[in-house]
């Protein structure tokens, strides 16, 4: 946690700095949400014990990571009331009384929402976003915030994956000088190193994805529309999403079924969130669902090295081994999609941040973010630059023709792109690694990131699923599976059969560092 962060109570920290709590009987690596709602059921368990249990594990483990900005002073209040609601058998949902992080891009009333940028971290938004509201109304804990890639990164031309301002850098469980990925960074390294059961990150492109792959963790980037925009702070209304991240595709699933908004509530910018067909409960995967008779197009992406085009040919013979049918394939129209993406969100960017920042107390819109910058030396501490906020300033607005042409053709031919590729080869999914391995964290160079599997599903608002596939060495790598429009059940349901088959997971041992063979 940063050192400005507040700490969870004493009641609820392990009595030596470092200790990680466990709970007697649960292992809380691999435990699921219908697990841990059994044993509440049963008076096994309650959601005080679980709540104090990760409370203690943030204190002890966190330290190493940042991961966690700071925990929400009322989670054991929460908790109480959930345990109140098992003894009477009113419980409210699949999450009632289950420990919750959230980005802290995430709008919440009893915290604050900095977005990573100290232009943020002094009162807290005026009232919740959306999915939090469903968060608190299916009786989930608020357990705190987790650490993000500054403005999700979108700020300088060569970031730091994991690096905030207010919560400086979030370092990877499995080898702790390597990166997380970004920008839901904290989301994913606080599910490795099991300090919640769930977390919320956001994706404008790979930002849950990546992560998920990067920290062998579970992440769903959902259709776009499933899920509010409202009270996230955005970078796109095109694109931007919140998801669901965890250890396994069951609780992931579970959390979509509670924070998604098929209601239809107002979307910044007055639009509303549409119901998608196929999304109705129940979420969970079915556990009779298998792999045979599948049909799984692989994209390799040979750019990312030849250990992660090693791990997707065992990958394939695995998913041969179990019944699928896997092809090859390269869905058409990628340079065209790379080259028209950035300018459209430079131009969305500057529109929906000055709307999000009017609500906000602080700078009131991109310019006053720029000079908020330029005169607080700790937003520069890592890196220095603010050029895509500069571009930004200076890009067409949204009612110019040119950009509204290119927004047109890139929902056009990113659809086309998943589209065309399923139906030419009668695919349930297309398959294809998340993330290359963690490269080392270095402020003056920056990232190493370019992953173009999560831009096709991105762009289109197609769900997509990071599932853990396996490691390079000590470093985990991500499979992501895309399916087409509004087949977010679907892909949970398959993503599931895949996660079965390859048992991918492990929990991290926080090395200091790891061998040149595994470096990149």
């Amino acid at each position: 946690m940063s050192a400005s962060a507040p700490t969870p109570p004493a009641s609820a920290a392990p009595s030596r700095p470092g200790v990680a709590p466990r709970l007697p009987g649960v292992d809380l690596d691999t435990v699921t949400t219908p697990e841990l709602q059994a044993r509440m059921a049963s008076g096994s368990l309650t959601s005080a014990e679980l709540t104090r249990t990760y409370l203690g594990r943030i204190r002890g483990i966190d330290p190493r990571l940042h991961a966690v900005l700071r925990t929400d002073p009322t989670a054991l209040h929460q908790a109480a009331a959930s345990d109140a609601r098992h003894r009477r058998g009113a419980v409210l949902g699949p999450l009632d009384g289950i420990p919750v992080l959230l980005k802290d891009n995430v709008d919440t009333r009893s915290m604050p929402t900095t977005a990573g940028s100290l232009a943020l971290a002094g009162s807290p938004p005026d009232a919740d976003a959306v999915l939090v509201t469903r968060l608190r109304e299916a009786g989930a804990v608020i357990l705190g915030k987790t650490n993000l890639s500054e403005w999700a990164n979108f700020r300088a031309a060569k970031p730091t994956s994991g690096w905030s301002a207010v919560g400086g850098q979030t370092n990877n469980p499995y080898v702790l000088d390597r990166n997380p990925c970004g920008s839901s960074a904290g989301s994913a390294a606080a599910l490795a190193a099991s300090l919640a059961q769930v977390a919320i990150g956001t994706e404008t492109d790979g930002s849950i994805v990546c992560p998920a792959g990067m920290n062998g963790v579970v992440g769903l980037k959902p259709s776009l529309g499933l899920v509010s925009q409202s009270g996230v702070v955005p970078i796109s209304a095109e694109q931007d999403t919140a998801g669901p991240m965890a250890r396994n595709v069951t609780d992931t699933a579970l959390t979509l079924s509670v924070i998604s908004d098929p209601g239809g509530r107002t979307h910044p910018r007055g639009r509303t969130a549409n119901g998608v067909p196929g999304t109705g409960a129940p979420y969970a995967p079915t556990p009779s669902a298998g792999l045979r008779g599948k049909r799984i197009g692989l994209w390799r992406l040979p750019s990312l090295g030849p250990e992660v085009d090693a791990l997707m040919t065992g990958t394939a013979r695995r998913l041969r081994d179990a019944g699928a049918e896997v092809v090859e394939v390269t869905p058409p129209y990628q340079d065209r999609l790379a080259a028209l993406e950035f300018p459209a969100l430079l131009s969305e960017f500057h529109r929906d941040i000055d709307a999000y920042l009017a609500t906000r107390r602080g700078p009131r819109n991109l310019a006053g973010l720029i000079e908020f910058n330029r005169s607080h030396p700790a937003e520069r501490t890592c890196f220095a630059g603010q050029e895509l906020f500069e571009q930004a300033l200076a890009a067409p607005p949204t009612s110019d023709p040119e950009y509204r042409a290119a927004r047109a053709e890139l929902r056009d031919l990113s659809r086309r792109s998943i589209d065309e590729t399923l139906a030419a080869h009668r695919l349930d999914a297309i398959a294809a690694p998340a993330n290359p391995p963690a490269w080392t964290t270095d402020c003056a160079r920056g990232d190493n990131d370019i992953v173009p599997s999560s831009t096709p599903a991105a762009v289109a608002g197609y769900p997509s699923l990071s599932v853990p596939a396996g490691f390079v060495g000590e470093l985990p790598v991500g499979l992501l599976l895309t399916a087409g429009g509004h087949q977010d059940v679907r892909l949970l349901s398959l993503g599931g059969a895949v996660e079965r088959e390859l048992r991918a997971w492990r929990a991290p041992r926080y090395l200091p560092t790891t061998g040149p063979a595994a470096r990149h």
